[in-house]
């Protein structure tokens, strides 16, 4: 089985995103880069239901490679951005404070210091419909920069990682950040960090993936 290992770790960080409400049902989807192949969820599976055999492999130019089901619909999603970065696996979510930011604001502004360590202010990529090409060039466009996360509008949020561990914890990290943000609208208009502010963070020790964006 191609693949074997990295299509069983899909399998356990789908567990731990269904257990963290991080996505429900069958919603979300997970990949992982080897070389020229990616391991991906299956489109309609629950993602803690699923076995590592349930996980196709495609290549990049979207070829099914092995596997018996067909890939997540989000795949050319997966592939625009691993075809644009240096990202090694990438995490889609359809979390609650996540999806809440992406349905009312443009971008998700500096609420506090970490949000360097997804490469700034995280952009809202423009709505267009799940699976399609332009969902996927809108993506990527969110991400460009060294960003290692972005929101789609009405949608979720996607997460990228040097591996899938990284990819996960940035998804966690997004979806608290968007909480801490909605939740301080209700009491206020929130403060934001200035670019000097985040600035003297980097000068502490904290490195971003690439700072500034471009």
């Amino acid at each position: 089985m191609l693949l074997e290992n990295e299509r069983a770790a899909l399998c356990g960080t789908g567990r731990k995103l269904v257990e963290n409400g991080l996505v429900t049902g069958a919603s979300g989807n997970i990949s992982v880069r080897s070389g020229e192949l990616v391991a991906v969820t299956p489109g309609g599976v629950m993602l803690d239901r699923m076995s590592p055999a349930d996980c196709p492999v495609v290549t990049m130019d979207g070829r099914l490679a092995d596997g018996g089901r067909a890939p997540s619909s989000e795949t050319p999603m997966h592939l625009a951005v691993y075809g644009a970065g240096d990202a090694a696996a990438i995490v889609h979510t359809h979390s609650t404070y996540g999806t809440v930011v992406a349905s009312t604001m443009a971008e998700l502004p500096p609420i506090h210091y970490n949000i360097l360590l997804l490469g700034g202010s995280v952009k809202v990529a423009e709505y267009a419909t799940y699976g399609t090409e332009e969902l996927a060039a809108n993506v990527r466009a969110a991400l460009a920069g060294g960003r290692r996360a972005a929101l789609m509008a009405n949608h979720g949020g996607v997460a990228l990682g040097g591996d899938l561990d990284e990819a996960y914890e940035n998804a966690r990290l997004l979806e608290w950040l968007c909480g801490v943000y909605v939740r301080a609208r209700m009491i206020g208009e929130p403060a934001v960090l200035t670019p000097e502010q985040l600035a003297q963070v980097i000068e502490r020790g904290l490195t971003p993936p690439e700072w500034p964006p471009v």
